[in-house]
């Protein structure tokens, strides 16, 4: 019995300071997650401070809604051209660059930066094209500019359906750059993931992860200062709570405009990758966009979503083209 007692007690002995070992590691672990999460945090914020200095201004403020949004206007041609960015394009007047250095020597050029975007405020508005399309509006009516060319990137497209079809006398032309087709829905982003990327920024975590990852910045074609501005406007702009909510709210924003169409007597010319790398739907869409224009054309080429970056002087010489043949 005593033997047994003996033993038992050596035992529990034992396990008791493996249990002591165990949660002393677990406690290390804890310790040290949360000091990691500290220093990402703390690096986080100041280096946010730092490079805010370091970002360059371009453009000029409009006011809009009470609040200010960044425009870039470049070139003196009779005619206007406004140009509107895709989703998530974190500096657009930088990012349209090699686009608006081609356009300008024949137009005036108009960069709108959303709230959101590029050097403009943020804004707690809900992001439904509704409210997009009238902040634009009303940023151009504060720049007296009441005629012009529409070339809108992307989800731009998406709006830009919409703002032809609200302020029809004011819009001369539409020019889609792989723009968005209504009939091609994004999916549904659930709200918990919205909150879950909001909390990875604040926590520093998405700087991080985009300090570990590829630059994807490097490989564009820009001198380096341009480059460099553009990474510290990204590392201020990626999943801003505008953004966020934008994000949120395209799903809705395709399901209201599944009906739209761009009116009839609008010339009308989209610039469309050839090969889609998701869908075989999107050129076949796009043609479908234009078979009822009076004066419509869709162009290919074999590039990328961003295809403006690369192909800017194609663009500029096709859309001049299409510009005169209609007049």
């Amino acid at each position: 019995m005593k033997i047994r007692e003996a033993i038992t007690t050596k035992v529990s002995t034992r396990t008791s300071k493996i249990l002591n070992i165990l949660v002393k590691i677990l406690g290390a672990i804890i310790i040290a997650i949360v000091l990691f999460l500290a220093i990402v945090y703390t690096v986080n914020l100041i280096s946010n401070k730092s490079e805010q200095r370091r970002i360059e201004p371009y453009g000029q403020l409009v006011p809009v809604d009470g609040k200010n949004m960044n425009v870039l206007i470049q070139g003196d041609g009779e005619e206007t051209v406004v140009l509107l960015p895709g989703y998530g394009t974190a500096a657009p007047a930088l990012d349209f660059k090699a686009l608006i250095d081609e356009l300008s020597p024949f137009y005036k050029v108009v960069v709108i930066e959303p709230f959101g975007y590029g050097l403009s405020d943020l804004t707690k508005k809900e992001r439904s094209t509704e409210n997009i399309v009238s902040e634009i509006h009303e940023a151009l009516q504060g720049l007296h500019i009441d005629r012009y060319i529409l070339m809108g990137h992307s989800i731009s497209g998406l709006y830009g359906i919409d703002y032809v079809n609200k302020y029809e006398n004011e819009v001369s032309a539409f020019v889609g750059l792989d723009s968005s087709v209504p009939s091609l829905s994004e999916r549904k982003i659930e709200a918990s993931a919205l909150r879950a990327l909001n909390l990875l920024k604040k926590s520093g975590l998405i700087r991080l992860q985009m300090k570990l990852s590829a630059d994807p910045i490097a490989e564009l074609p820009f001198d380096d200062t341009t480059k460099e501005q553009m990474r510290l406007i990204n590392r201020q702009n990626i999943y801003n709570p505008t953004q966020l909510n934008e994000a949120g709210s395209m799903y809705t924003n395709f399901k209201g405009a599944e009906n739209l169409s761009f009116p009839k007597n609008l010339p009308l010319i989209l610039f469309v990758q050839a090969n889609h790398p998701v869908t075989d739907r999107w050129l076949p869409e796009h043609v479908n966009q234009v078979k009822d224009s009076v004066d419509g054309k869709v162009i290919t080429f074999e590039e990328g979503h961003y295809l403006y970056r690369t192909k800017a002087k194609e663009i500029v010489e096709n859309f001049r083209s299409f510009m005169k043949e209609i007049k």
